[in-house]
């Protein structure tokens, strides 16, 4: 659930999957969690279609329609509240995530430009992202390749905040990846709550909006910040910058958790980090991992030095290995973050074969 959570900071997102901020990421409040946990554990019924048809509906929901929607965000026992914005026009997509806690933090996407405004840090970061990547994480599709990793079921029909809900559950099979709970609206296909579980279905994270509209048009000064940015630092995060001369290294895993593959492998500049990095995703096609590799001599007592740390649904595990700190974030289980950093190697240029 890749979610933009304005309660961390932005380049802890880009830590995190890219999936989350990843990490960065939503929204939820703990309503009738008692009650939807007890359906969830029901037996699956005969309702209807296909339940992945309703993920998919779900998110072509979320990628092509026009809305704003007010959402609360519970983690860890804290509740956040959030608005989103969201807007394709043109074929362009803009979305504003704006937290209402007083804080006046935004995120304020267009396209593929990120653009995130703390006011409490005196900064604004810009970063680049995948342009069909919302700031609303919610799973995707269950395609054939992710079938054989979780099960998925429509567990009941129910009633939310008036409105007639799908209840859909997508298990995991393992313990290298969380599960979901999405009541998805029947009549627009818009997911109304959520809820991140682990393996064994105890809660996580949890969004519910509160309200939700569904509008013709949206102007463009609902995309433009309120705080003022004067006296503020930018920081600019760019993945692809002028051309590196330094050789380029081959980076990869000598082995994963089942089902997840490396989709991706660049060079990029982070806010802090001395030089450019290399950023390796990795993905089952729902969860997903982001890597990142930068130079860090350390003496020997340091050697393999790790550190470990949870956020909310976003787990980390860093260790220091051949002069390079290799750094794994995700909206996955600690365990699986810690698995594929222990993993990745150095390949030689020449020969292919992984450097002892």
């Amino acid at each position: 659930m890749r979610r933009a959570t304005l309660s961390r900071a932005p380049h802890t997102r880009a830590l995190r999957t890219s999936t989350r901020l990843s990490a960065l990421l939503l929204v939820w409040a703990a309503g009738a969690a008692a009650s939807a946990m007890a359906a969830a554990q029901a037996p699956a019924q005969k309702t209807g279609p296909d339940p992945t048809a309703w993920l998919e509906r779900m998110n072509h929901a979320l990628n092509t329609r026009n809305y704003d929607g007010t959402f609360s965000h519970w983690h860890g026992g804290a509740v956040e509240m959030l608005r989103i914005i969201h807007r394709v026009q043109d074929g362009q997509v803009s979305e504003r995530l704006v937290s209402l806690d007083g804080s006046g933090r935004e995120l304020i996407r267009r396209g593929a430009s990120l653009t995130c405004y703390l006011p409490d840090k005196r900064t604004v970061l810009v970063e680049r992202r995948p342009p069909q990547e919302s700031l609303v994480g919610f799973p995707g599709a269950v395609n054939g390749s992710t079938a054989g990793l979780y099960d998925v079921r429509e567990v009941t029909r129910m009633r939310l905040n008036r409105r007639d809900t799908h209840l859909i559950t997508i298990s995991p099979k393992d313990n290298y990846r969380y599960g979901y709970r999405l009541w998805i609206d029947d009549s627009t296909a818009m997911p109304l709550k959520s809820q991140l579980c682990d393996a064994r279905g105890n809660l996580i994270e949890q969004i519910v909006f509160a309200n939700l509209t569904l509008s013709a048009h949206i102007p463009d000064s609902a995309f433009k910040p309120e705080v003022s940015t004067e006296g503020f630092q930018w920081l600019r995060s760019d993945p692809t910058g002028a051309p590196d001369t330094t050789p380029v290294t081959e980076w990869s895993a000598q082995k994963l958790p089942p089902g997840f593959r490396m989709l991706l492998h660049r060079l990029q500049t982070l806010p802090g980090a001395p030089g450019r990095v290399d950023h390796l995703v990795f993905s089952d096609g729902l969860a997903s991992v982001s890597v990142f590799i930068e130079v860090r001599p350390v003496g020997p007592e340091q050697a393999r030095l790790s550190q470990s740390a949870t956020v909310g649904s976003s787990s980390a595990f860093s260790i220091v290995v051949d002069g390079h700190k290799i750094t794994a974030v995700g909206e996955v289980p600690p365990e699986t973050v810690r698995f594929i950093a222990s993993q990745v190697k150095a390949e030689d240029s020449v020969s292919g074969a992984p450097r002892p």
